[in-house]
């Protein structure tokens, strides 16, 4: 090992496009698995309703919350990588007793409102494709998730749903192929704010859907899975600079399946449909694409739900062991129980959902609405000499974080008052 870090440390020659090049493979997964986070079953429901409805006029809303998320995950990998503790831990360790437990406990909450819109959209993708009742299908989505998350170890994980995140980005790419997109209309919906009228539990919905409160607590824990010796500064800095990397890449990757989606989904807004249904989107695409388009938009909900409810239940796991001071390890009894909480609650939760459209749009308005708690404790931390030393939060990049923090605070007080008004 002390070879590897010798080599880590190189000269210039060290520093060659094709050694920097490993270097980064090397440290590409943490960003990827977060990524399926915000492409799952709730982003979906939240992308095709901003579509159908606002055409291309909510695409600004994909591109705020990507750079929220960067900024927001960096932040998060770099509380994981200096402390060696995830944010759960961290909120544990360095918070009063009292406030932390309200703060992970509407984390918890965050978790299973997550992990019902990834298991729901699962369900409904075995119903489109196998026209399997959305309860049963719940179920088995349910038994293949713990499966995985229960055998599996978090290696194996990170391969298999680095795959489904290529498979559902191809997927998408395909289907944007098939639509005729008007690009000088993207480009201008990409970056021109617009808020329409009674647009803003959607605008709020898709905030949610990409800035997930779970995910900081998920990227968090699972960076350390890529730590080596932290004590050496040079590894440390080092596993910074390629942890960003990592960030940016699987964040871009994850803004350009959010858009495709807005896109195909642009394809209704054109024949003045409103999709209130997934399972509609995936009728209505015959006609207008094609049977082709239909059978890989369902397959790759599918991929999504299954991906993405690991992914919450690993957040789950985490926060819940968090609680008691402790790193997520799936053979221990509070990781356990934290899975199991999160995944078995949300399942119970379908059970009682009348609209399943509906259900993934407001779990995800439900996620904006605890971001800012998520947000601003993660600040207090990574700002604090005390938890982050030297690598605390400093000058642009705090002042960043704050701005990011009142934006989301402000979209949320926006919603409220058109929710009463």
């Amino acid at each position: 090992m002390n070879r590897l870090f010798n080599k880590l440390s190189l000269s210039k020659e060290g520093h060659k496009p094709q050694l920097m090049a490993r270097d980064f493979v090397k440290y590409i997964g943490p960003g990827l698995l977060v990524t399926v986070g915000f492409i799952d079953p709730g982003n979906w429901a939240s992308n095709l309703a901003a579509g159908s409805t606002y055409g291309y006029k909510l695409l600004w809303m994909v591109t705020l919350s990507t750079i929220m998320l960067i900024s927001l995950q960096h932040n998060a990998a770099h509380l994981g990588i200096v402390t060696g503790k995830c944010l759960s831990e961290a909120v544990t360790s360095y918070m009063n007793s009292k406030l932390s437990k309200v703060i992970l406990g509407t984390a918890v909450f965050a978790s299973v409102a997550t992990a019902m819109a990834e298991i729901l959209g699962a369900a409904i993708a075995l119903n489109m494709l196998f026209n399997i009742p959305i309860k049963i299908g719940a179920i088995l989505t349910l038994i293949v998730v713990c499966w995985m998350l229960f055998s599996s170890s978090y290696k194996k994980l990170e391969k298999i749903i680095i795959g489904f995140v290529s498979l559902i980005g191809l997927a998408f790419i395909v289907e944007v192929v098939m639509v005729n997109v008007n690009w000088g209309e993207a480009v201008h919906g990409w970056f021109v704010p617009s808020f329409p009228q009674n647009a803003m539990p959607i605008i709020m919905s898709v905030l949610g859907a990409v800035v997930m409160p779970h995910n900081l607590y998920l990227h968090s824990e699972i960076i350390q899975s890529k730590q080596w010796n932290l004590q050496d500064k040079d590894i440390m800095e080092k596993q910074l600079k390629y942890e960003f990397m990592d960030t940016l890449v699987s964040m871009t990757i994850g803004w350009a399946i959010n858009s495709a989606m807005i896109l195909v989904a642009v394809t209704f807004f054109a024949k003045n449909v409103q999709v209130t249904e997934l399972s509609e989107a995936h009728v209505m695409l015959q006609p207008l694409l094609g049977n082709s388009a239909a059978l890989i938009f369902a397959i790759a909900l599918l991929f999504a739900g299954i991906s993405s409810s690991v992914t919450a239940g690993m957040a789950g796991g985490s926060i819940f062991s968090g609680i008691f001071n402790e790193p997520y390890d799936i053979k221990d009894r509070h990781t356990k129980i934290g899975v199991g909480i999160t995944l078995v609650l949300a399942t119970i939760i379908i059970f009682f959902v009348t609209d399943p459209f509906k259900g993934l749009v407001y779990s995800q308005m439900l996620l904006s609405i605890q971001l800012p708690i998520t947000i601003f404790t993660q600040i207090y931390l990574t700002s604090s000499q005390k938890v982050m030393g030297e690598y605390k939060n400093r000058g642009m990049e705090k002042f960043l974080l704050i701005a990011i923090g009142i934006v989301v605070a402000i979209l949320n007080i926006m919603l409220l008052y058109s929710a009463i008004s």
